[in-house]
């Protein structure tokens, strides 16, 4: 049954579609900039079961880009308060909520734990980037990844495609380079930009775990990043 809150959905995409939708299970990993957005949407289309993770706690330097960075959520846990927010949207979703840091055997078994429709990679770390993607694939689930959404302000050169085909996105290079060495070089759609990072606009850190460096970033491209994240999984699932 049709609810009101979905009834715009179900004139654009149909019943069935909204159907298969209510009865899929997303694994999205990442909260921040990009994860939340996509999560955020992801229910708002009517997935049924959403698993979201993520360690961190909400920042001061969040507040520029990221959907649950409110001052009033300053310091609490981001998955927790996505939690409540996506409870508020759909308070009939199945929501799993993972709020610490996942490593190795702790991020296979959250992979393997449940039958996912789709995996939302939204991690903006290297080695547990590529520990999920690694792992995803060889458990045969569909992945969309997002690239590096920092230091960029174009939105027209955001783009989809498979990993393979990216270019101009440093981080894709590094992902394509290390999954080479793995033996994959193909099978999954990565969310990244054809604009050139000014090397300016990024700078060193030494007090950041697993972090070398961070650069700037603006309000509308990593919710970008995350509505194409979002429209990847909606439209596969859905049949679109």
């Amino acid at each position: 049954m049709i609810t009101a809150w979905q009834e715009r959905t179900e004139m654009l995409v149909g019943s069935d579609a909204l159907e298969r939708l209510s009865k899929s299970h997303v694994l999205v990993m990442g909260l921040g900039g990009v994860g939340a957005w996509a999560s955020e949407l992801l229910c708002r289309a009517g997935v049924g079961t959403l698993t979201i993770v993520d360690g961190d706690l909400i920042q001061p330097t969040n507040r520029n880009r990221q959907l649950p960075a409110l001052t009033s959520t300053q310091g609490l846990q981001k998955a927790e308060v996505m939690r409540q927010r996506l409870l508020d949207i759909n308070p009939n979703l199945n929501l799993n909520t993972i709020a610490h840091y996942l490593k190795d055997e702790a991020l296979n078994e959250v992979v393997l734990q449940y039958h996912y429709n789709y995996v939302a990679d939204a991690i903006d770390t290297l080695a547990p980037k590529l520990f999920l993607i690694k792992q995803t694939l060889e458990a045969g689930i569909p992945l969309v990844s997002s690239m590096g959404s920092g230091g960029k302000t174009d939105p027209a050169k955001v783009m989809v495609d498979d990993i393979d085909n990216s270019f101009n996105c440093r981080l894709a290079a590094i992902i394509r380079k290390r999954l080479h060495r793995m033996g994959i070089r193909t099978g999954f759609k990565v969310v990244f930009s054809t604009e050139l990072t000014d090397k300016t606009k990024v700078k060193e850190v030494e007090d950041e775990p697993n972090k070398k460096s961070t650069v700037g970033t603006i309000s509308y491209m990593p919710p970008l990043f995350g509505c194409h994240l979002a429209s990847v999984i909606i439209r596969e699932i859905a049949g679109i």
